[in-house]
């Protein structure tokens, strides 16, 4: 599924955030620390390699909500977009925290002049957000944000499966539509 909004497209596709080779930066879901991990951040910090953690340690710790830039490093990627995305039932108001991830990504994306950025499902995993709710949250967020954007003029979300992609690209529909 693929919209254009204010001159920004946005899609939803199924894949490995860490294998977007078409898309100058992907957004990890970091932990407070920016260290290697699971899920998104151990694939993202895999292929990036060693450098991508070492660069992080200055940034580190970030809070729920935060975002912060670093290079790619192996990544396909010029860029990484950390963001600490809320633990759903610890880090509250969870909904705004989530959302604060999503727009403060965009707004590191626009400082740095970077076109095209792909975002996981950021807390779904082992943060244990509710897909749907992410899933609207973020689309909200983002179609909220397209009105401002300058250099960002694509976004992508990509999603671990095919089921989580047909749920972004229904929400995206309903909201577009």
């Amino acid at each position: 599924m693929r919209v254009d909004i204010h001159g920004t497209t946005i899609e939803c596709v199924t894949g490995d955030i860490a294998a977007q080779r078409d898309m100058d930066a992907v957004v990890n879901a970091a932990n407070a620390w920016l260290r290697p991990g699971g899920g998104v951040a151990g694939a993202i910090h895999r292929a990036a390699g060693p450098g991508l953690e070492r660069e992080g340690q200055p940034l580190a710790p970030i809070e729920p909500g935060q975002a912060v830039l670093t290079g790619g490093h192996h990544l396909p990627n010029r860029f990484v977009i950390h963001c600490l995305g809320p633990v759903y039932g610890h880090d509250e108001p969870a909904g705004r925290l989530l959302g604060a991830c999503y727009r403060n990504a965009l707004t590191r994306a626009e400082e740095a002049g970077i076109y095209s950025v792909a975002f996981p499902a950021l807390s779904t995993g082992a943060f244990g957000y509710p897909l749907e709710d992410a899933a609207r949250i973020a689309i909200q967020t983002v179609l909220d944000a397209t009105p401002r954007l300058d250099a960002v003029g694509h976004i992508r979300f990509v999603l671990h499966t095919e089921q989580d992609r047909d749920l972004y690209a229904r929400l995206l529909e309903e909201c577009t539509a």
